[in-house]
């Protein structure tokens, strides 16, 4: 059997073997419409990243921040990481700094995307521990996912990712031409590149709508989610989605309530003007920010293309939202909540619809917890809604 079928068979026996799903039904959906979350794999080490390509491989990535992660990308297969695109790209390690190249190497990575030209775009945020930058390390990497090579290598300076930075998430634009990225750095800021000259220009850095809101305190089991000296979460913007269409940017900070959103021909165009226009400006830009509501505080964020509702993790509440952007975008439901989902962080959908997403238990990592181990596990999961989500060994297309 292909690689391909074999996954899904593993996944089917692990499923058929005893691993119960957790059913949970969105607030004010129908009786008989539940949301199953299946487990599609678990990990010895903090993930962040997910995306599923076209053919529907999984990708996953791990940073490098309470540990050394032994691996920065991965293709998950018969539900083990495997080092994508080799092993020579994720051999980084902090002990060995001065000996490897941070441009050709994958440095501290914080996530990654497939794209509908069926490229892997990986995130290297390059700030072990979110600590100091590693001179030359940030860039943009694109890898064919039919050759399993790197493409593209858009390495960002120092104009544009700051020493105080954090690169965060990423969206591609439907015509793979332009990059969306988050910085959810001590300056909240959006990042906008032109991918076929590489060309990157940061945009609202600093802005009230990118930079963490002073009245928000991030909670979890009812208590103020603070560090053993005290201080909370900072975490500027960091959550991002781009509608199916490429025509509108949302984003959000995690150490905040309000969803955001532009007009992305406000963010284009730039790149072949030899001066930047008035119309590029921040102060132009901040006119045509619309606020688009309250998701509370909010990681990862994701417009479905199967149905064009945004799904908005909430890890305060081990949960998943849903909200109807054709509604005027307003009002969250829950789709599942479940004490499983210990910081539910990054979104990916499948080619069939299904939802994944990863939980990092940024909570109960060491950055929080005293004592808590280095390495820390995780799991990748899989939310299935309608009528696909009332049996028990659907599994999800995997390599």
């Amino acid at each position: 059997m292909t690689s391909h079928a074999g996954a899904r068979f593993g996944l089917a026996l692990f499923l058929l073997a005893g691993v119960a799903p957790a059913t949970a039904r969105a607030e004010g959906a129908p009786q008989g419409a539940p949301a199953r979350l299946d487990k599609v794999a678990s990990f010895a080490h903090q993930v962040t990243g997910v995306t599923v390509a076209r053919d529907g491989r999984i990708f996953v990535n791990f940073p490098r921040w309470s540990e050394d992660a032994p691996v920065s990308v991965a293709e998950v297969k018969d539900g083990k990481p495997v080092p994508y695109p080799d092993a020579g790209w994720n051999s980084w390690r902090n002990a060995k700094k001065d000996e490897i190249d941070p441009k050709s190497h994958f440095v501290c990575v914080q996530s990654v995307v497939a794209d509908a030209q069926d490229r892997l775009w990986v995130v290297d945020a390059a700030a072990p521990a979110m600590g100091a930058v590693v001179k030359d390390g940030p860039k943009l990497v694109g890898i064919d996912l039919k050759t399993n090579q790197v493409v593209k290598t858009i390495p960002f300076d120092t104009a544009t990712v700051l020493q105080a930075s954090y690169i965060n998430d990423v969206r591609i634009s439907p015509d793979g031409k332009t990059a969306y990225l988050t910085d959810s750095g001590a300056e909240g800021a959006l990042i906008v590149v032109d991918i076929d000259s590489g060309a990157a220009r940061r945009v609202l850095s600093g802005h009230a709508s990118t930079m963490p809101d002073k009245s928000v305190t991030v909670t979890y089991d009812g208590r103020p989610l603070r560090r053993p000296d005290g201080r909370g979460v900072e975490f500027s913007a960091d959550g991002i989605a781009l509608s199916p269409d490429g025509k509108t940017l949302y984003w959000q900070a995690i150490k905040g309530k309000t969803l955001y959103s532009l007009p992305t021909e406000a963010l284009t165009g730039w790149a072949t003007a030899t001066v930047v226009p008035e119309m590029f400006t921040d102060r132009t830009l901040g006119s045509k920010i619309v606020t688009v509501g309250e998701n509370g505080p909010a990681d990862g964020l994701l417009i479905s293309r199967k149905d064009g509702r945004m799904y908005v993790t909430s890890p305060q509440d081990d949960a998943v939202k849903v909200r109807d952007l054709a509604n005027g975008g307003a009002g969250l439901t829950t789709l599942v909540q479940d004490r499983q989902l210990r910081w539910p962080d990054t979104f990916s959908e499948g080619p069939d619809g299904t939802i994944y997403v990863t939980t990092s238990h940024i909570q109960d990592s060491a950055d929080y917890k005293p004592g808590a181990p280095i390495s820390l596990p995780t799991e990748l999961w899989a939310i299935r809604t309608g009528p696909a989500a009332t049996g028990s060994t659907g599994a999800a297309p995997a390599r």
